[in-house]
């Protein structure tokens, strides 16, 4: 969004310093101008892509990936939020031998650490979040740095671009295991990124709740929608401490019932079996 013109240097360098390169680099201007980065000094070439408006994190990766799919010669692609950074120079050997070891593997998450080692627990992709260093299959995935296979993309679709902001990576996941892919998180792949809360952005409180809704009338079988939701509402109404964050909440939720919600394509009961023994079920 250009508001963070250092990050996004130190981000290249660190992606330049990788041992094994990448094939091709995008920078998405979302809404933003982007600075000229021919003869910047970096072993790659950096294409970049302004966009008069700004259509959201899964909108603008999107036509990233649109850009990826032009050169035609990308297997699996890398998306790094500008803020942050690549501390090991081996991320992208580790992410190309996972690929190559198993065909189905589908999307894999990273570790989102702070400057000091500390994952939130919001960070960690499981309902057990207390050990951020386990990794294996599970049923979501970080949206700061993670790998997809494009051939899985093929198959599921890009983003959800009309969610904009938050549970996208929620809707995206269930895709991929309702297709029979595998989503792996990998502690050993970390990404460093500023501790943070989601609460930050103006729009959180509304988005989280429409799109919420959203996510259930468009990937839950009908006896699940009004369980997930109301599992949710429960626990946003115990955690929101704040009057005007719960009215946006309610406000968003009126408009994920209202609004359309784009196709509806439920999971298959096998794959919420799925997910239920891989510790999360889509209730919660």
């Amino acid at each position: 969004m250009g508001n963070r013109p250092r990050e996004v240097d130190a981000l290249l360098a660190a992606v330049a310093k990788q041992d094994v390169p990448p094939t091709r680099v995008v920078l998405v201007g979302n809404g933003s101008p982007l600075p000229d980065f021919t003869g910047s000094g970096l072993p790659f070439t950096v294409t970049t892509v302004e966009l008069d408006d700004n259509l959201g994190c899964p909108g603008g990766r999107n036509v990233a990936l649109a850009r990826l799919r032009d050169f035609g010669d990308v297997d699996v692609a890398v998306e790094l939020d500008d803020d942050g950074l690549l501390v090991d120079a081996d991320v992208f050997r580790t992410v190309r031998d996972l690929y190559a070891g198993d065909q189905r593997l589908g999307i894999v998450g990273f570790r989102i650490a702070d400057e000091h080692g500390e994952t939130q627990r919001r960070h960690v992709p499981r309902l057990r979040a207390k050990d951020p260093m386990r990794g294996g299959e599970v049923t979501a995935f970080l949206g700061g740095g993670h790998a997809f296979s494009m051939r899985m993309l093929a198959e599921t679709g890009d983003w959800p671009a009309d969610f904009f902001f938050t549970h996208e990576e929620t809707d995206l996941a269930w895709r991929a295991l309702d297709a029979g892919w595998k989503v792996v998180y990998e502690p050993s792949l970390l990404l460093q990124h500023p501790k943070t809360s989601p609460a930050r952005h103006a729009v959180y409180h509304r988005m989280t709740a429409r799109n919420r809704v959203w996510l259930a009338r468009r990937r839950l079988p009908l006896p699940l929608i009004p369980l997930y939701l109301g599992t949710w509402t429960l626990l946003t109404l115990a955690r929101t401490r704040s009057a005007g964050g719960l009215r946006a909440w309610a406000g968003g939720f009126v408009e994920g019932v209202r609004t359309p919600c784009g196709g509806r394509r439920p999971m298959r009961w096998r794959t919420a079996w799925r997910m239920t023994r891989l510790g999360r079920p889509p209730v919660i």
